[in-house]
């Protein structure tokens, strides 16, 4: 029987396929997709009755919460071949991702749904293990079941917690609370200097035949719990990062030269004689980029940004490479870096410091004043950087008019905001939040609180990081059109439609409305919305729920453009000081340059999946670091008042973000009042069942600091009121 008709003279099944598969990658519910499907043509019955059909004819797929999917055919013939191939064989290989219950879901890349293992079936696997698993005809809320039965690959057998010193024995309890139902046991003789109560680092050893826990030594001892070196040093080493460079890669480093060689000069283009300048943080000393320009004869100018080369100093296969690569990423905690290279390198031999000749890697732009772009190139160069400016002293001179290389800060200034006006035309969303920095004392302990400054010279080094960073990735596009070549892209997928309806939900009840019909209405109403909330109270939550509602921007061989950014072509070129894939990125160019590329897609994509992991655990090690800062600043003003707004609201409770320094804490539940506080998750708030008070997101309270726990990183708020 025929299907109804729409406008589009497409049939109402194939319609629903269609937004499915462009619209909502990441589901639809009945009523989402009625509305996508234009309320005035169809009833809601009529809607689902279809939407059935297609789950029973196999083409979309049905799961918790009436949440529908588009299933691509092609990859569901592949995940069945897979299935019936495992199936025979047994097995499949997955990454671990413990619960803290202790139970895990194995992620397969073939597949598009985990395998769930239950905790009797766990075998002796950590969380991120690559391992074999065996299938069961088993299900667990419609998940296949199965068993892990080979550990393939530790991904971390170094971990963070407490030592307890027995007579016979000692016991090690992980922080992770993705290893807190895994206990080691460590002979008295492997303790080192480690005392009872100390937080140490132990090894993972082995796992005796017929034990309950396995064996470790401790590696390192960190300190007494509560500390500040203590505490700062364990969220690094929680998270897997090393805490200082092997031997054999200071000693590597160690003969690597300061000064440049003639030879190599001789190969590159030089601009040292070219006006040149970095504008960083001012407590910044690892100087990824600079900027260079020169009029040219045409009226046009020449912009030059000039990246750290390096590759030149890190090359494949050397104990300073290996550790990059396993780093990843460099680490900003509140009070110090852990780099990703040796300090000798990132704040010294490749960083572009003032009055020294570097050696670089640039993207090349002919320019006019209107932003428009007639030629870009790629070469290696050898620069001098003129004058180092911190952000704000480049902000002053821009707006007087006066100082060190102000007719180019001005120019340069006026370029990009030419740049910036045409990405969001766009519809490049232009994210804000609120960065959080702290005054500390000699030892580490926080004796302020306030928001990090902005300056439009923030966004004037952006506008340009960006131009390099889609250039780049633009010509690695643009050659694979005549050989495939694998390249390493930074992807943005669309965001999922859930979370944008509970957006535009919360930004309408404070008259931000808006179309949130297409992905492209979607990054209008979002830019729409935040600059009209600009300096008033619930900016930086309407900012934080915005970024929220994006999916994640990650690494990959797969180019599917990036939303966020509104480019069909973007990567990361501009800081292989810190971030490992824009090494790679480096990598390819030349090689692409030298009409030589080398590198091998399935290795490749590997890697920019295990950048993608570091860089999130990097991330959750710089929150923590800054909540153990606001634990200890608040630990010291228990019992007082502060003024604040909901910041979350779940069903435990909710989240309080503090006015002046945007410390946040949490509130129970229980602690809100004597009456029945029933949860509204749809409309972020409480309601008292009797009284009809409410608790919403973006409402504000006064608070006072009930408890707070260091080692937890947690912080307690009770309410100044309860009438």
């Amino acid at each position: 029987m025929p299907r109804k008709k729409i406008t589009n003279d497409k049939p109402i099944d194939e319609k629903i396929l269609e937004i499915l598969k462009n619209l909502a990658p990441e589901g639809l519910t009945y009523k989402k997709i009625h509305k996508q499907c234009d309320t005035r043509l169809f009833t809601k019955t009529e809607i689902v009755k279809v939407v059935n059909e297609l789950v029973g004819d196999g083409l979309i797929r049905h799961e918790k919460g009436n949440q529908f999917f588009y299933i691509d055919q092609n990859k569901k013939k592949k995940e069945r071949k897979t299935i019936k191939k495992a199936k025979n064989q047994n097995t499949l290989v997955g990454r671990v991702d413990l619960t803290s219950k202790g139970s895990a879901y194995i992620l397969v890349d073939e597949l598009n749904d985990d395998i769930y293992v239950p905790h009797t079936k766990i075998n002796r696997a950590f969380h991120g293990d690559k391992v074999r698993v065996k299938l069961s005809n088993n299900r667990h809320k419609k998940k296949i079941e199965g068993e892990i039965i080979e550990i393939i690959e530790r991904r971390q057998t170094k971990f963070v917690g407490i030592l307890e010193i027995n007579s016979q024995f000692a016991f090690f309890m992980p922080d992770s609370r993705k290893m807190r139902n895994t206990h080691f046991y460590v002979h008295l003789q492997d303790i080192g200097k480690a005392k009872n109560g100390d937080k140490v680092v132990v090894e993972f050893d082995s796992w005796g035949k017929g034990k309950k826990s396995p064996y470790g030594k401790v590696v390192e001892v960190i300190g007494k719990p509560g500390e500040n070196e203590t505490e700062i040093i364990s969220i690094l080493a929680e998270k897997g990062f090393n805490i200082s460079f092997p031997r054999e890669v200071e000693f590597f480093v160690e003969n690597i030269p300061f000064e440049l060689d003639e030879n190599e000069i001789a190969k590159r283009i030089d601009f040292r004689d070219i006006t040149t300048f970095t504008i960083d943080p001012i407590d910044a000393k690892d100087f990824d980029d600079a900027l260079s320009i020169q009029k040219l004869e045409n009226g046009n100018y020449e912009i030059g940004v000039h990246i750290a080369d390096v590759t030149h100093y890190c090359k494949p296969e050397t104990p300073l490479d290996d550790e990059a690569f396993m780093r990843a990423t460099s680490v900003y905690l509140v009070d110090r870096v852990s780099p990703m290279l040796p300090e000798k390198l990132s704040n010294g031999v490749c960083s572009l410091r003032p009055n020294e000749d570097k050696y670089c890697f640039s993207a090349i732009f002919e320019i006019d004043e209107e932003a428009t772009i007639f030629k870009k190139s790629f070469s290696r160069t050898v620069i001098h950087s003129n004058r180092r400016f911190h952000y704000q002293e480049a902000q002053e001179i821009i707006d007087s008019g006066k100082g060190d290389l102000a007719d180019e800060l001005i120019l340069m200034n006026k370029i990009s905001k030419k740049l910036r006006a045409k990405r969001i035309a766009k519809n490049s969303i232009k994210f804000g939040s609120t960065e959080v920095r702290f005054k500390l004392d000699e030892n580490g302990k926080p004796l302020e609180v306030y928001e990090k400054p902005k300056f439009d010279t923030n966004e004037m080094i952006e506008d340009y990081m960006l131009l390099a960073n889609q250039a780049v990735a633009e010509f690695f596009t643009n050659y694979s059109k005549k050989i495939t070549v694998p390249a390493v892209y930074r992807i943005h997928a669309v965001p999922n439609e859930d979370k944008i309806a509970e957006f535009s939900a919360v930004a309408a009840k404070f008259g931000h409305k808006g179309n949130y019909t297409t992905p492209e209405n979607v990054a209008k109403s979002i830019n729409k919305t935040l600059e009209n909330c600009k300096g008033k109270p619930e900016q930086n939550m309407i900012e934080v729920l915005a970024v929220r509602s994006m999916s994640k921007a990650i690494y990959s061989t797969e180019n599917i453009g990036h939303y966020g950014l509104a480019f069909e072509d973007y990567t990361h070129f501009t800081s292989p000081i810190r971030r490992y894939p824009d090494v790679m990125v480096h990598r390819i160019l030349q090689d692409l340059l030298d009409k030589k590329p080398k590198f091998d897609a399935k290795s490749l994509e590997e890697k920019c999946k295990y950048c993608s992991e570091q860089e999130k655990l990097a991330a959750e090690a710089e929150r923590d670091s800054v909540k153990l800062k606001q634990v200890e600043y608040l630990a010291e003003r228990l019992g007082e008042e502060f003024d604040g707004v909901i910041s979350g609201v779940i069903e435990r409770g909710i989240f309080v973000e503090l006015k002046d320094n945007k410390c946040e804490g949490f509130i129970r539940r229980e602690w809100l009042g004597a009456d029945n506080f029933m949860f509204n998750e749809d409309m972020y708030e409480f309601l008292g069942y009797h009284s009809k008070k409410r608790f919403r997101l973006g409402d504000e309270l006064k608070i006072i600091v009930a408890n707070t726990n260091i080692e937890n990183r947690t912080i307690d708020f009770d309410l100044v009121s309860k009438d």
